[in-house]
């Protein structure tokens, strides 16, 4: 059936999903290039269900959405923010949820990062994905990943933080894929950075926090940054 369908309409591009599981099937891909990675759209459980999924598939394949909350299966409620910059790294980046009830700053909100996902859409969806800190591993709280140009012009990077803990050591964002020699910019920061210095010594995540945030505040749980990088 598949091979009929795409033979007769090569311009459609069709999502594979089966209910229950088993929703990805390399053989699938050649058919249905996007699955629909689960229904589960919660963006903290989706930290693991999109890392683990990367490890076989590549990130265009996996449909990824920002969702109503409270969440409907786990009753979460992450930021919009945090919601969205999960779902960037899914290739099928879109939204589930009932615009109309939505609050006017979401509304903004919305707009501003269905722009961000369009100009940045080609790196998201083809870039090279390196998995930065696993969910898997050490308690399980922080997750952190990246896409990078083909040229190393490029990057995105994000880190996720799930429960805010008391007296956190300091942390940093060690990058990975970078061009060593070159120099870079990160959007909304002063200065430049050496490529072997993202790869080596890495972001403070705490200097970031303090410049987002302010003195004395912390960004509780469920969150989210975002880095983007340009090659000058």
């Amino acid at each position: 059936m598949y091979e009929r369908l795409t033979t007769e309409f090569p311009d459609i591009l069709f999502e594979s999903c089966a209910s229950g599981g088993m929703r990805f099937d390399p053989g699938m891909l050649y058919y249905a290039p996007q699955t629909w990675t689960s229904d589960d759209t919660d963006a903290v459980e989706r930290l693991k269900i999109q890392y683990g999924t990367s490890l076989v598939y590549p990130v265009s394949s996996m449909g990824a959405h920002v969702s109503a909350v409270p969440n409907h299966q786990v009753g979460r409620s992450p930021s919009m923010r945090t919601r969205a910059e999960v779902a960037y790294f899914g290739g099928a980046f879109g939204y589930e949820l009932d615009v109309t009830t939505l609050p006017n700053e979401e509304k903004a909100l919305m707009r501003d990062q269905i722009t961000f996902f369009k100009e940045h859409r080609e790196l998201l969806q083809f870039g090279s994905f390196y998995r930065l800190n696993s969910p898997f591993e050490k308690d399980e709280n922080r997750t952190s990943w990246m896409m990078v140009s083909d040229d190393k012009t490029k990057a995105i990077a994000a880190d996720y933080q799930v429960l805010s803990r008391p007296n956190a050591p300091l942390k940093r964002l060690v990058l990975e894929g970078l061009d060593e020699e070159a120099s870079y910019r990160i959007e909304g920061y002063e200065g430049i950075y050496n490529g072997d210095e993202l790869m080596e010594i890495g972001i403070s995540l705490d200097h970031q926090q303090f410049r987002e945030l302010g003195e004395h505040k912390l960004p509780g749980d469920f969150y989210s940054r975002l880095f983007v990088l340009q090659k000058i």
